[in-house]
């Protein structure tokens, strides 16, 4: 349908009745009318009221006054029009709002990318320096020349274990990375995985059901299965 508004509503769905009343401006006339084209519902909704204005032709205002019918105020149609025109003012400033809102909120997220990415800290080149975490805890101990620096925190819930992590990316090509609970006995569970950013922080907060207590280890690993960064986690 031609014309649906932000919130999923045809602004022209009331003009039938005006339309086929010949109610309608010339400049709104021509504007529905090239709706109508792309608008099945709106065309068939005219289709139904296009008897309309013969039925209202045929109608006699001497019989419609014997049978106690009182003839519609002078004013009616001026009235109906301008409430016509208020509800399109109040519809048209709605949309604005809306798309005014839904601008704001890109523009915020915009705007939080651009600083997270330059907030991350890293020098410029290879691995990102140590600078201080966004998520309060445990620094995770580097396996070797990987350019990925993550603090972790984790916290106990009735049905396992929270883990929240930051991760901060050196520059070159990102990659993709997975975080790995590994249990005393053994087991990995795969807590998440991701596409890294060069240059770039990653924040997240996952969930394992397994207790803190049962957690080894938790590993970020490349797609290799190779641990990149490891943390001991205590009893």
């Amino acid at each position: 349908m031609n014309g649906v508004g932000a919130a999923g509503v045809d602004p022209f769905e009331t003009w039938d009745g005006a339309y086929v009343l010949g109610a309608l401006s010339p400049q709104d006339r021509a504007d529905f009318e090239a709706h109508l084209r792309g608008c099945d519902a709106c065309a068939q909704s005219v289709s139904q009221l296009a008897g309309m204005p013969g039925l209202l032709s045929q109608a006699d205002p001497d019989g419609l006054a014997a049978a106690g019918v009182e003839p519609a105020a002078p004013d009616l149609l001026p009235g109906l029009l301008s409430r016509v025109a208020r509800e399109r003012r109040r519809r048209f400033a709605t949309t604005l709002s809306a798309a005014a809102l839904a601008l704001a909120a890109c523009l915020a997220l915009v705007f939080s990318a651009v600083f997270a990415g330059g907030a991350d800290g890293t020098d410029g080149e290879g691995a990102p320096d140590d600078g201080p975490p966004v998520v309060a805890g445990a620094r995770m101990t580097p396996m070797g020349d990987w350019p990925v620096r993550a603090d972790v925190s984790l916290s106990d819930a009735d049905w396992g274990t929270r883990v929240e992590m930051e991760c901060r990316y050196g520059s070159g090509e990102g990659g993709e990375y997975t975080l790995v609970a590994v249990g005393r006995d053994g087991e990995a569970a795969e807590l998440a995985s991701w596409v890294a950013l060069p240059e770039n922080t990653a924040t997240m907060t996952v969930g394992t059901a397994m207790a803190r207590a049962d957690i080894e280890w938790l590993e970020v690993r490349a797609p290799s299965g190779v641990p990149v960064l490891r943390l001991a986690v205590g009893p």
